[in-house]
């Protein structure tokens, strides 16, 4: 697979992960628990790890910050893309109660529909997609520290 399709696999992999878990807390009838959605966020955190890790060991010299950036993103964005349509079919064909019974659970005298939540669901997908990217290429990126370039020669002359 060319490091041109890096984030598209991990994308799509790291989207039937989510799916799979959301049907498995679903067949234990556990879906409407807040809290086992803290495990959605460790999901997609080694997901897009996963893949900018892969896109540094593909390219090894040509990796700069940019490219790892870009291939972090996406691979989140992909993923979000893809439950959030996965969470579109459910809501709205196959359990169309669920978002009345998270709405009335989450927010109050607010129940906008299952389109709210499904609003809710890619703001927070695209939003933690930068902020675990930014967070993981503070690891991946290149360093441009000069003493770890410098030939071990030139060292112990200096």
């Amino acid at each position: 697979m060319g490091a041109k399709f890096i984030q598209f696999r991990y994308g799509i992999v790291t989207a039937l992960v989510l799916i799979a878990y959301f049907l498995i807390v679903r067949l234990f009838d556990l879906h409407e628990n807040i809290w086992l959605r803290l495990f959605n966020g460790c999901i997609v955190a080694y997901g897009i790890y996963a893949s900018i890790r892969f896109k540094r060991l593909v390219q090894r010299e040509q990796f700069d910050y940019f490219s790892g950036a870009m291939t972090g993103l996406s691979t989140g964005f992909v993923a979000t893309v893809l439950f959030v349509g996965f969470m579109a079919v459910y809501m709205f064909h196959l359990d169309p109660k669920f978002p009345e019974s998270i709405m009335n659970t989450w927010i109050k005298g607010h129940n906008q529909g299952p389109g709210m939540l499904l609003f809710i669901l890619g703001i927070e997908g695209f939003a933690s997609s930068v902020i675990l990217t930014l967070a993981f290429m503070q690891k991946f990126k290149p360093s441009w520290n000069l003493s770890s370039k410098i030939p071990e020669k030139a060292k112990k002359l200096a």
